[in-house]
C-alpha cells in the first residue's frame, strides 16, 4: 500500500463533497463540502495542498450496468479541468456506484436528519468512494481507477 494523503471528491451540480484519508491509506473521514461553481477547482487545488494528498480520487457515476451517461461525462470534464489545475499530483476517476446511497442510509441510521444531513452527504459519501478505492488498492496493490490527464 502506498503511503500519503488521498482526497475524494463527489462531484455534483450544487455541491462537491470532499473526504480524506490517513497518511498511511487506511481510513477515510469526511472533510468539507464546497459549492459547485466559481472558484471549486481553486478550493480544491488548497485542500489539496493543505493536507499535502499524493493524489485526488474522483467519483464517476456510472449506472448499475456500468454504462456512462451524462452525469459520468460531467465528471470525466471536471475531473480533467481538475488534473490541469493540481498537476503534477495525480487525479484518478474511480466507480461511484450507490456511494450517496450508502452516505444518506449511514447518516439516517446514526440519526442525523434534515438539513444536518443535507450539509454532511456530499462529503460522507465522498468518504464512502475513497473508502473504497483505498480498500481496492490494498486487496490489489494496484492504484484505484484510471488515470485523468489535465485539460478542458
Amino acid at each position: 500500500m502506498r503511503q500519503g494523503v488521498r482526497l475524494g471528491v463527489d462531484v455534483g451540480t450544487v455541491r462537491i463533497g470532499v473526504a480524506r484519508s490517513d497518511p498511511a491509506g487506511i481510513l477515510a473521514s469526511p472533510l468539507e463540502t464546497v459549492r459547485r461553481g466559481k472558484g471549486d477547482l481553486d478550493r480544491l487545488a488548497a485542500l489539496a495542498e493543505e493536507v499535502e494528498a499524493i493524489e485526488v480520487i474522483v467519483g464517476l457515476p456510472t449506472s448499475l450496468s456500468g454504462r456512462e451517461g451524462p452525469a459520468a461525462e460531467a465528471a470525466r470534464r471536471f475531473a480533467a479541468e481538475l488534473a490541469g489545475r493540481l498537476a503534477p499530483r495525480v487525479v484518478r476517476l474511480c466507480d461511484e456506484r450507490l456511494t450517496t446511497v450508502t452516505a444518506e442510509n449511514g447518516l439516517r441510521a446514526g440519526g442525523v436528519r434534515g438539513r444536518a444531513r443535507r450539509q454532511v452527504v456530499d462529503q460522507t459519501a465522498a468518504a464512502v468512494l475513497l473508502q473504497s478505492a483505498l480498500d481496492g488498492e490494498r486487496l490489489t496493490g494496484s492504484p484505484p481507477g484510471e488515470i485523468v490527464r489535465g485539460g478542458s
